[in-house]
């Protein structure tokens, strides 16, 4: 090679030298601006916050005044005295070494950074500060299966955007160069914002702007990045763009927070609601009863007898219809007023909110006490017509009345325990289950009964001063006691589910309940094949035959039936709910955004629907503020501690 070629080569290589290092030069210069800016706006909308104010760019930091109100914030803490004018060069260095020694009490590692760097408004080592402050403080709490900050909120990217085919992520640079990224992360979790597939794919500065105008307008999430930051350069800056997309991450996490609270709430007042209405209905029916008992005996008391065998013969068949038609609604709707503040008193209990106490003049023992006045005047009545007929066979009517008697008498006594029962839901699972064995020698009982009244029939024998009552009424009572012995099992079943489940309403409890019951067409509290694959089907979830049958082998264990407690257990395996009164109380402050109290603006946001909102507006107290509703004080009404 000549010397001539050597010296051109040599030149050759010096240019394309220098080109790489001016190249470089540029580009560090690309991504220092880049991250100055988008530093500069995360560090402002901080200071905003306190109420401080801006700053242009980072070197304002050098004084240490910002940075301190900048900690203060982030950290949610006071640093105490510091230099609020710092004109001196040592006042600058004592603010910022206070600093310094606050962030490292923080955990977080600032290597090859001292005060003296700020100060000198080194940019390098300040936007390498201000970077570990973000880390630290915005995206450090991002954990994604145990992944680092950077990973975890890569991981959390890419999952929000799979369904979208045009999105790719795969880093925090070129992946979101087109805008496509921003669009899928909104449009994934707020679809009403806007339409991503009406997006022109290829205009990534007009799909980045959108992006940017709906994150800042809708979300309140600040515009970090500008749109030529992203889209308008070799390589977008990693750290500023993890910035930006770590904020979209805390306002969807947010989001969720008041989505969850709000649907505890409304889970909440639909549970006081449906007390509330029970409660009611209880008192009104109390009353009513109570009512036609005064009257039925007034009734009787202004009734004469006429003095003829007709006459004491039609009032005779006159009781005997209000025994089998009056009292018996009566009897029924006695029993079901016990079972229904049995049922608010376990409901209530369920919930962890206080016992029910009825207004004096309503309890059940007010109630009995009239029950016992009309039970003295229905004998006093019965007494009198028998005294006008005489035609009686003193034994069959001693023997059917001591038969009728003492069976009357373990119905009420079985009846009566069914009805304390209290405490525990699987203990009083099991006693209703222990008292139900006692059917069997209680119907043989009623057969016998039953062929002594057959022979007073035969015999003429109209009246029985020793037993007010009839083999039918005792039948009539037994089959309610074995339909209250069901429900009562039921609900009790149904208690413990609504115990141990949770995003389960009572309401669905109740339907599942009836379905149940729908199917069970022989009766036997079980349902073969056929009957719970209707059921399941008239609940709406269908399966293919195969997968249909390898169901009902796991939910009957193997068995030729499912059976009620398989059944409710099967569908609450799909669904799930269960608040707790901490809950309760977590999900009206998320709601109330940390207010002491709530408006009605909060409720609505947080999408309970319009009757919920009416009805706790109704239920919960004015705040002091006048301001909005104190839901502490709301709360403490209705919980039991």
């Amino acid at each position: 090679m000549s010397g001539h070629q050597h010296t051109n080569s040599f030149s050759a290589s010096s240019a394309a030298n220098q080109v790489v290092e001016d190249t470089a030069k540029v580009m560090d210069k690309t991504w220092e601006t880049v991250q100055q800016k988008t530093f500069t706006k995360w560090v402002n909308t901080k200071l905003t916050v306190g109420n401080h104010p801006e700053i242009a760019n980072l070197t304002q930091l050098s004084d240490g005044v910002p940075l301190i109100q900048l900690l203060e914030i982030i950290g949610d803490t006071s640093l105490g005295r510091y230099n609020k004018v710092s004109r001196m060069r040592i006042q600058k260095v004592e603010n910022v070494n206070k600093c310094l020694e606050f962030i490292r009490q923080r955990g977080v590692n600032l290597t090859n950074i001292g005060a003296e760097d700020i100060v000198d408004e080194n940019l390098k080592l300040i936007l390498g500060m201000i970077w570990t402050l973000i880390l630290r403080f915005t995206i450090a709490d991002i954990n994604q299966e145990g992944l680092s900050a950077k990973e975890g909120l890569l991981l959390w990217c890419q999952r929000k955007t799979a369904p979208y085919q045009e999105v790719n992520v795969r880093d925090f640079t070129y992946s979101w160069a087109d805008g496509l990224a921003f669009c899928a992360l909104i449009h994934r979790h707020r679809p009403d914002l806007l339409d991503f597939d009406s997006l022109d794919k290829s205009d990534r500065h007009a799909n980045t702007q959108l992006a940017f105008d709906v994150a800042a307008e809708h979300l309140d999430i600040p515009k970090l990045l500008d749109v030529e930051d992203v889209c308008d350069i070799t390589k977008p800056d990693e750290r500023s763009i993890m910035t930006y997309v770590a904020q979209y991450f805390h306002a969807f996490s947010e989001l969720g927070k008041v989505d969850a609270a709000g649907r505890r709430v409304a889970k909440f007042a639909e549970v006081m609601e449906s007390v509330w209405t029970m409660e009611n209905d209880y008192e009104r029916r109390v009353k009513a009863l109570m009512q036609a008992i005064d009257n039925k005996k007034s009734e009787w008391e202004a009734t004469k007898f006429h003095g003829d065998y007709a006459d004491a013969k039609r009032q005779s068949v006159d009781f005997v219809n209000y025994k089998t038609s009056l009292k018996r609604t009566w009897v029924a709707e006695k029993r079901d007023l016990d079972t229904l503040l049995s049922n608010i008193q376990t409901k209530l209990k369920t919930y962890d909110l206080k016992p029910y106490h009825p207004p004096h003049g309503l309890t059940l023992q007010d109630l009995d006490h009239f029950w016992k006045e009309l039970l003295a005047s229905e004998e006093k009545r019965y007494r009198l017509i028998n005294a006008k007929i005489r035609d009686i066979k003193e034994k069959l009517r001693q023997d059917f009345a001591k038969q009728a008697n003492d069976f009357q008498s373990k119905v009420n006594a079985l009846s009566n325990e069914l009805v304390s029962l209290d405490g525990d839901l699987d203990i009083q699972l099991a006693h209703v289950r222990q008292l139900s064995t006692r059917f069997g020698p209680m119907a043989d009982a009623l057969e016998r009964i039953q062929r002594l009244d057959d022979q007073c029939v035969e015999a003429n024998i109209e009246e029985n001063d020793y037993t007010i009552y009839s083999a039918d009424d005792l039948s009539f009572d037994f089959g309610l006691l074995e339909q209250a012995m069901q429900k009562k099992s039921a609900f009790i079943s149904n208690q413990i589910v609504s115990r141990n489940m949770t995003n389960l309403t009572p309401a669905q409890l109740e339907e599942f309940e009836s379905t149940f019951r729908h199917f069970d067409n022989n009766q036997t509290n079980s349902l073969t094949s056929v009957e719970f694959n209707a059921a399941l089907a008239s609940l709406g979830i269908m399966y293919e035959d195969e997968e249909f049958a390898g169901v009902f082998a796991h939910c009957s264990e193997g068995g030729s039936e499912v059976t009620f407690e398989q059944f409710i257990t099967f569908m609450v395996g799909v669904t799930e709910d269960r608040t707790s009164a901490d809950q309760v109380r977590e999900s009206f402050r998320i709601v109330a955004g940390d207010k002491p109290f709530v408006t009605e603006l909060d409720l609505k946001q947080s999408m309970l629907p319009v009757g919920v909102v009416h009805y706790l507006q109704s239920s919960m107290p004015q705040h002091e503020s006048a301001n909005g509703y104190n839901y502490e004080a709301y709360l403490d009404t209705v919980f039991s501690h």
